[in-house]
């Protein structure tokens, strides 16, 4: 019965949708509105197409009311006062499903997991929350702890990864639930270890704000920012697999438009770029280029020379800087500060009254003396080098690539040393860093709006001049065979419309998403922000985002223990006290989901070395797989690990087999696993369809994979200073086995691990 509800509304929307296409021409608001019912109608039909698999997932019985529904979608029968068939699991009316337990059941006497694959029911799961109702219906099933969901959890948890994240609406835990629905203002940190589903938790957080604020949040779109590329394909598929598409995902690499940030740098040049001194590095490189050289301005004009003294020019700059605009729309300011003062140095040569001691010039000859300035090719020149025209990339590549420059906007603020590791050659692409570095900028430049203006004024110009030909080549056309007096009483084009309102009706619309308009646009302002592994992120990096959010509605979850050594410091408050004071709150996740106990207990032993105050989450379940180790001989490690990676894909069957290696060595040993699983991916593209991946620590982040193999864990803290939280990271990526293979000593962090025997072999 539902999925005819569901048919019905998907061929009512695909009919709505052919319908709205066959519309064409009009007035530019009817082609606007058609093109908006267009994107509404196709958003529909993919929202509906999302909820096919496990459209229905739950239901709860009460003592008192008829049962309810739990699905993906909320339908209603419009045959029966539209009254509710199936609840949105983000409706306030569904959220006993998740919070219900024995000791606070919500009026719910009974909860059922139901389980479908595409249109069948395949499993049914019941759990009986009123306890005196056990001996009749069955008994209660629920996990200790406040845990919901015992048999629909562990089928979820214990499922081959497929290298693709799932959404978690059937298995919403309450410490996870009230995360999720948390209010949307503010900013809202979310801290748990490995395994807590923060992740999920955060995209289905999303999810729920965009359900409940959608009219103000589909317009603004969120924005999702996630470590890596490879992290933002595993988990891309969740959002719609949920209905929901007004939401942008991006890297902070990606997230200055036009520019694809990929090339790599050495760590101690990327930290310096992420600390928020650079900020006021930039800031003097702009005001470097600030009011011409320091010996004052000459400029030639008319066979003759003026000069304007250093004195002179400051008091232009200085007067240019106190508009406090963004250095190119103060740029027209400082033009007009130098025309005024080089037209009086030529009023004062050309009209000094020699006996009266004033100037014989009127103000229409000054006037005059003005234009023929601004006329001047040499004069021209002289205002573009006293305040030029600047781009960020520009500012930034000349910054970058001098020493000269470098040590006069870094003067009090970088070192020696740091200057040095900043300097690079012109060319050769961007890195991550420096995309922040551009967004200050461009921030710092702005846009002169003349030119903006010139280029609109240019391209209407254009219009109206492509307009008058059409209209003239339609005049042009009439028939030659009628008399004059015919003529006289047949309209023409030109009766009917001008050229200038025939441009205007068909101007270009925007009739781009919302998500398309935000992905082209530096300055939009989104209206919520989700930050995933955001201990990853440096300073510069955090004012970045604060600028696309000036509402501060944001959702930041990670995990201190797993920072690098890039990220903007050890704790929430290092990293959002700069922006944020102390205007944010802290949820923690204290559930291990992913990690088996056996697992656990290894990575217990790394998050003491890092900190001994810290906590790890607790695991919900073991597997009875024992972590192990195998030791290989000097030069030997990437013969070993390609033949236990062969071991361990043959055992992954259906899952995915990940090994994790230090940066260091990622070409290296991913060719000796190539050799012995041929269906590796390679390490410059990651891609986690295939059944085994080789990557490093850093692209592992985030992601999850039923067999890991961690290669050389000596390396991995050797190559960072914070090379306990990258083994942290690289040994929590497990939900099934775990070995390590080493050369050298085994770090004594890990000698939990047993080691490999040939039973282990067999």
């Amino acid at each position: 019965m539902l999925y005819d509800h569901l048919d019905g509304l998907r061929d009512r929307a695909a009919g709505r949708l052919a319908q709205t296409l066959r519309q064409t021409g009009g007035t530019p608001q009817a082609r606007t509105e058609r093109d908006v019912n267009a994107v509404m109608y196709t958003q529909r039909i993919a929202q509906l197409d999302a909820a096919e698999n496990g459209l229905c997932f739950g239901r709860i019985d009460f003592h008192d009311a008829g049962p309810r529904y739990i699905g993906r979608m909320g339908i209603r029968d419009e045959a029966d006062d539209y009254e509710p068939l199936l609840l949105d699991w983000r409706a306030p009316a569904a959220r006993p499903f998740y919070l219900a337990t024995p000791v606070s059941p919500e009026g719910v006497r009974r909860r059922r997991h139901i389980k479908t694959l595409r249109r069948e029911v395949i499993r049914l799961d019941d759990e009986v929350l009123d306890l005196t109702d056990a001996g009749r219906d069955g008994p209660h099933d629920g996990l200790a702890g406040g845990l919901t969901g015992e048999a629909a959890l562990l089928a979820a948890l214990n499922a081959s990864r497929t290298g693709q994240m799932g959404d978690i609406v059937e298995t919403i835990q309450v410490e996870q639930d009230w995360i999720i629905r948390s209010p949307h203002k503010g900013v809202l940190v979310v801290q748990g270890g490995p395994g807590t589903g923060k992740t999920a938790v955060a995209l289905h957080r999303a999810a729920y704000l965009l359900y409940t604020y959608r009219e103000q949040l589909a317009r603004r779109a969120v924005l999702i920012i996630g470590p890596n590329p490879t992290f933002l394909r595993y988990v891309g598929q969740v959002l719609p697999s949920l209905g929901e598409t007004s939401v942008l995902l991006s890297t902070i690499a990606d997230l200055y438009p036009g520019v694809t940030a990929r090339r790599e740098e050495p760590t101690a040049a990327a930290m310096v770029k992420g600390r928020l001194d650079m900020a006021k590095v930039i800031a003097a490189a702009i005001r470097a280029r600030q009011g011409g050289p320091r010996s004052g301005l000459e400029v030639t004009f008319e066979r003759d020379v003026l000069r304007l003294d250093r004195r002179a020019c400051a008091r232009i700059r200085d007067r240019a800087r106190r508009t406090r605009l963004p250095h190119n729309q103060a740029r027209p300011v400082a033009q007009r500060l130098l025309i005024d003062a080089l037209a009086g140095e030529v009023a004062d040569r050309i009209g000094f009254d020699v006996l009266g001691g004033g100037n014989l010039l009127s103000a229409e000859d000054i006037e005059d003396i003005r234009q023929e300035l601004r006329e001047s090719v040499q004069v021209r020149a002289a205002l573009e080098q006293f305040w030029p025209r600047l781009t960020p990339e520009g500012l930034l590549t000349d910054l970058l690539s001098s020493p000269e420059r470098l040590a006069a906007a870094g003067r009090g603020l970088l070192t020696a040393e740091e200057r040095s590791a900043l300097l690079r050659p012109a060319g050769g692409g961007w890195t991550p860093a420096d995309v922040p570095l551009l967004d200050e900028a461009a921030e710092l430049l702005g846009e002169d709006q003349r030119a903006a203006r010139a280029r609109g004024e240019r391209e209407r110009r254009r219009r109206i001049a492509y307009a008058r030909g059409v209209l003239d080549l339609a005049y042009s056309s009439r028939s030659v065979d009628l008399n004059p007096e015919e003529e006289a009483e047949i309209l023409s084009a030109y009766d009917i419309i001008d050229a200038e309102r025939l441009a205007a009706r068909y101007e270009s619309d925007d009739d781009r998403t919302a998500v398309e308009r935000a992905a082209a646009d530096r300055t939009w302002a989104f209206g919520h922000i989700v930050v995933d592994e955001a201990q990853e992120l440096s300073p510069m990096a955090w004012q970045m985002l604060m600028r696309r959010c000036p509402a501060r509605s944001m959702t930041v979850v990670g995990d201190m223990a797993q920072g690098s050594v890039l990220g903007g410091g050890s704790s929430w408050q290092d990293v959002l006290g700069p922006h944020l004071d102390d205007r944010w709150r802290l949820e923690r996740l204290t559930i291990n989901y992913r990690t088996p106990a056996e697992i656990a207990d290894v990575a217990g032993d790394v998050l003491a070395a890092i900190d001994p105050e810290l906590n790890p989450p607790r695991p919900v379940r073991e597997t009875g797989v024992v972590p192990w180790s195998q030791r290989a001989g000097a030069g030997e490690l990437p013969v070993v690990l390609g033949s236990l990676a062969g071991l361990e894909a043959s055992r992954v069957g259906a899952g995915r087999l990940a090994v994790i290696v230090p940066g260091s060595r990622l070409a290296e040993l991913t060719a000796a696993v190539a050799e012995v699983v041929p269906d590796v991916i390679s390490a410059e593209a990651p891609d986690l369809d295939r059944p085994a991946v080789v990557l490093s620590v850093a692209q592992a982040k985030g992601l999850e994979f039923d067999s890991v193999l961690v290669a050389d864990p000596q390396r991995i803290l050797a190559d960072s200073p914070r090379g306990l939280n990258d083994l942290y990271v690289a040994i929590t990526r497990a939900t099934q086995r775990l070995g390590v293979v080493y050369e050298e000593d085994l770090p004594k962090v890990l000698s939990r691990l047993h080691p490999l025997d040939e039973s282990d072999l067999a």
